[in-house]
């Protein structure tokens, strides 16, 4: 895969990359070499980009540097310093890559530093996949020395006379990373001298058990899950009451669409109707026994209001189209179709999403009747209330689109000039 592939190494100077960083070299692969310069040691951060500016030129190895205030990025963005580096770097890798069409990117992470990363999550509390590990491949980032510790790469570096950069961050233990790095794993290798080829072996055995856990659930999730509009789904919690696990299985279930707060999660199960959790991406609305999960694109339009002036055509929705047309007589209104009054009508018109107090007079019905009333008989779920776009006229509702029109816009013998309303919704 890598032979033939134009690849972009991550390099700060340590032993590990400068080490990956010769292997890439000694086996004439097309690479070319990144570095962040961070910030964070003054002049011995400047050293090591001097130094792995210069191997590059020494070899002919194009060369690509930046340069991050990275205390200032972790303290706007509320990180720790060490989250604000690897978000920074990784933002940067996936640009260059890009940029200068590079296929992957090599970074230097070793065994050492998969038990670090296991026992970091292990302590904070995850569940199978936090300890899983490091994955050798993800995305266009591989990570080849993985399967060696840190004592083989020094000793292969030794051997083959490969310099390196030591940073002088590495020995704080300040860092919650570091203090397992220099006192918790020397313990427990004292205590147990195979303690990393054991953990390599247990590691391995949870990957397989996460792997096949992932697919059981994943075929379940494409057979539970149901599309019921272009960016929305809806389970039906009932197809989980035949296992005696129901809420592990919707947290796995559900990590896909970026819900990872378990807590969350398990109560989704017992909350009412009308419970929402947001991910970065998606929202969750619980609706009596179905849960609806749909883009936060989709659920954040809410509040968008549409102008329509006399003589407006045409109106783009998020969902569909509204169009309006003059005619000379009345045809056959349907749930899609309507046609109004048109010199009853108060321009401009508006499109929007329903609002406490809405009200209108359904027509075929007599009186008037509350909106949220209305919805509750046509026995609407929360999702499809929430979809719902209402026609005004000012603040008088025309037009329930694609349900019902107000009787107070309908044609009459006396109407001079009919208006045809049509939405075409798009799926």
């Amino acid at each position: 895969m890598l032979a033939t592939a134009k690849i972009l190494v991550a390099c700060s100077g340590g032993l590990d990359s400068m080490v990956l960083s010769s292997l890439c070299h000694r086996l004439g692969l097309d690479h070319g070499i990144a570095h962040c310069n961070f910030g964070l040691r003054g002049e011995e951060s400047d050293g090591d980009e001097a130094f792995v500016r210069t191997y590059a030129q020494q070899l002919d190895i194009p060369f690509l540097c930046t340069h991050f205030d990275t205390a200032d990025y972790a303290k706007t963005h509320q990180l720790s310093i060490q989250m604000a580096a690897r978000q920074l770097r990784y933002d940067w890798f996936k640009r260059k890559a890009i940029a200068h069409q590079y296929e992957y990117v090599l970074t230097a992470h070793h065994a050492d530093d998969a038990l670090e990363t296991f026992i970091i999550n292990l302590s904070r509390g995850t569940g199978i996949e936090g300890l899983t590990g490091i994955p050798e491949i993800n995305d266009i980032y591989i990570r080849p020395l993985l399967p060696f510790s840190r004592k083989v790469i020094a000793t292969f570096a030794k051997e083959h006379k490969i310099t390196w950069r030591e940073d002088s961050s590495n020995s704080s233990t300040k860092y919650l990373r570091n203090q397992i790095r220099h006192e918790v794993i020397p313990a427990l290798k004292k205590i147990q001298p195979q303690f990393l080829q054991n953990f390599e072996t247990t590691q391995h055995h949870l990957q397989q058990s996460n792997a096949v856990i992932t697919d059981m659930v994943g075929q379940l999730r494409e057979t539970a899950l149901q599309s019921v509009g272009k960016n929305t789904m809806r389970l039906d919690l009932k197809v989980l009451a035949p296992y005696t696990q129901p809420k592990d299985i919707l947290y796995v279930m559900l990590k896909a669409y970026g819900f990872t707060a378990w807590d969350d999660i398990e109560g989704l199960l017992t909350a009412q109707s009308g419970k929402q959790v947001f991910s970065k991406t998606h929202r969750i609305l619980k609706d009596r026994e179905c849960l609806f999960i749909d883009l936060l694109s989709t659920s954040t339009i809410l509040e968008r209001t549409y102008t329509i002036p006399d003589g407006e055509q045409m109106v783009m929705l998020p969902d569909g189209v509204l169009k309006f047309e003059t005619v000379s007589e009345r045809g056959m209104a349907n749930a899609t179709t309507i046609y109004v009054d048109k010199s009853e009508l108060k321009y401009p018109l508006t499109v929007r999403k329903k609002k406490e107090g809405d009200y209108l007079y359904p027509i075929g019905m007599k009186g008037k009747k509350k909106l949220s009333k209305y919805f509750k008989d046509e026995k609407l779920s929360l999702i499809a209330k929430e979809n719902v776009w209402l026609l005004c006229a000012r603040d008088a509702i025309v037009w329930v689109v694609a349900y019902r029109a107000d009787d107070r816009f309908k044609v009459t013998p006396k109407t001079k000039q009919i208006l045809k309303i049509t939405f075409h919704h798009e799926v």
